[in-house]
């Protein structure tokens, strides 16, 4: 009888950690599991993990929850094939609208010509009745020729060729969308018998950001809608509000087709705007009506003149849609930052139907990713000047001990961003760069890195880097930990998860700060030294204990002690 090692893809060599999990997993999986918790840290090699057991199975299923990560899959093992975003597509039919050849995509894609903004299918009259048409360029399931003649549509052609291939690699939103919407349609082609979910400690965000809606102020004055009329508190009328909006774009929709301007040089991208909110909106309100009692509205945001900026709904319980969106036989959830206690409790999975593998060790030498606990202060939403002035005086003067190196400043939020820049030095406050997903002179997260690279010195400030971001090499050689990353108690939604999920709250937190201790040490040849300065932090490892993936334990100077089951 074969193991499952023996399916190590041939062109890599497997190293001793690997063979080690994999017969972790193997044991766990002949003993009658079939759902798997995976903790392995950084540099393990978890792709070849999940393609040693995707090729076990002979089919699979692989959902990651960043493009990267997706990348880095489908160049290494070319038997995986991704499925990507509309966003990373050229359109063919805006591109034969404005008279852009075929072969020049990345001219469309730079003009934002791409299938997100383009219809796949639209309402048209045909004498005098309405009837759906599709785009001529959009293939049948099925039906793809190798070298056929006929253009198709290159968003679809990519997920179809995954669909029908025994390997695919898929992104969160994609295969929410595929498991949702699409399970009678593509009957046959998703029952593959082992989905491998990786960066699984993502996936009540993946969820939120797939079920949620957020309101903003763009959308009220596309409706125009008196926002003042409608109790922003109160679930009904937050309901009726969705469902007019999504009335209004229907509306909004109709009146375009029927608009003798548009029949004369359709605006497609703008049609496609539309139907786009429509969806959102229509499909949020549905899914609200039907689980009133299941969704948080956040206390809306409004500008210092009074203005309605926006407005969260979030789902508090993702249960249902643990088991709605991940119905597949085997399912192995990997993490370098995942615990079973708590992973089980808030997917609504029962713990004794559920295996936990953790691994041991890093690959990576403890003495290069050592963590000093400095334990200046106690900090919290409260905390008083002097106490946030201890920390900050702290952070400049170990930015002035790594006065010629790069490095990484961590702390919780926007303001404290702002605090800690405009009180440092004059000479260390000349090398920061405040960096988050958005940014208010509108340079993206990327391009603040690319300019952080070019300085010898550069320091990296952010409330928002604590995952997602490689700074291997010499783009960090020291990160702060200036204050433990807790989730915003000032949001309904965390005070009520709190009550209904006891661990989530610290779970929350000890991942974001186990994953912030990894930002800048990315392989075996790299080096950073990490400083913890908020006390809290220290405690809560400490009450955490249980919860630790055991491959922290040689830089946290924890022994060794049981796991919880």
């Amino acid at each position: 009888m074969s193991t499952i090692l023996e399916y190590f893809p041939e062109e890599f060599e497997p190293r001793q950690i690997q063979m080690d999990i994999l017969r972790a997993v193997e044991e766990q999986l002949k003993s009658g599991y079939k759902t798997i918790v995976l903790s392995a840290p950084t540099g393990v090699g978890k792709s070849l993990i999940a393609a040693t057991l995707a090729r076990y199975y002979k089919k699979s299923f692989v959902i990651t929850a960043s493009k990267q990560l997706q990348d880095q899959y489908s160049r290494d093992l070319k038997f995986f094939n991704p499925v990507k975003g509309k966003s990373n597509f050229a359109c063919l039919k805006l591109m034969e609208h404005q008279g852009i050849p075929r072969m020049e995509t990345k001219k469309a894609i730079q003009k934002g010509l791409t299938c997100e903004k383009g219809l796949c299918e639209e309402t048209v009259k045909i004498k005098g009745k309405e009837v759906k048409e599709f785009c001529k360029f959009k293939p049948r399931i099925g039906e793809l020729e190798p070298n056929s003649k006929n253009p198709y549509c290159f968003y679809y052609e990519q997920k179809y060729r995954a669909l029908v291939s025994d390997h695919s690699i898929w992104n969160y939103a994609a295969y929410f969308q595929l498991m949702r919407f699409g399970k009678k349609a593509y009957a046959d082609y998703i029952n593959k018998p082992i989905a491998i979910f990786d960066e699984a400690h993502k996936i009540e965000d993946q969820i939120i950001q797939f079920i949620g809606v957020d309101i903003y102020n763009i959308h009220i004055s596309e409706c125009k809608v008196d926002i003042k009329s409608y109790s922003l508190d109160d679930t009904k009328l937050v309901s009726r509000l969705i469902d007019d909006l999504a009335k209004s774009y229907s509306g909004q929709i109709k009146e375009l087709q029927e608009s003798k301007k548009f029949q004369q040089n359709p605006d497609y991208m703008h049609l496609a705007r539309l139907e786009s909110r429509y969806e959102k909106m229509a499909n949020s309100h549905a899914e609200l009506e039907e689980n009133k009692d299941n969704f948080v509205i956040n206390k809306p945001y409004f500008d210092e003149k009074g203005n309605f900026r926006s407005l969260s709904i979030k789902p508090l319980d993702i249960s249902k849609y643990v088991k709605a969106f991940f119905d597949i036989d085997v399912q192995v959830f990997m993490s370098a930052t995942i615990d079973k206690a708590s992973f089980c409790e808030n997917a609504g999975l029962d713990p004794s139907n559920v295996a936990f593998v953790d691994t041991p060790k890093s690959p990576f030498s403890p003495d290069r990713r050592r963590i000093h606990f400095l334990n200046v202060r106690k900090l919290s939403y409260s905390s008083s000047w002097d106490d946030e002035r201890a920390v900050i005086s702290k952070i400049d003067e170990i930015l002035s001990q790594h006065e010629n190196e790069r490095g990484l400043v961590l702390t919780s939020s926007e303001k404290r961003c702002v605090d800690i820049r405009n009180n440092l030095s004059e000479k260390n406050r000349n090398r920061i760069r405040i960096c988050h997903s958005r940014n208010e002179n509108g340079m993206t997260q990327d391009e603040i890195i690319q300019e952080h690279s070019m300085d010898e010195d550069g320091v990296l400030l952010s409330s928002s880097l604590w995952e997602g971001v490689d700074l291997k090499d010499d783009l960090s050689r020291f990160q702060i930990i200036a204050k433990a990353p807790y989730p915003n108690l000032s949001e309904k939604r965390t005070k009520l998860k709190m009550q209904k999920f006891p661990l989530w709250y610290k779970s929350q937190t000890l991942v974001k700060l186990l994953q912030g201790f990894g930002r800048s040490i990315r392989n075996e040849d790299d080096w950073a030294a990490t400083y913890v300065l908020d006390e809290v932090a220290n405690d809560l490892l400490y009450q955490c204990k249980p919860m630790i993936p055991k491959a922290y334990y040689d830089v946290l100077g924890f022994p060794s002690y049981p796991q919880s089951s």
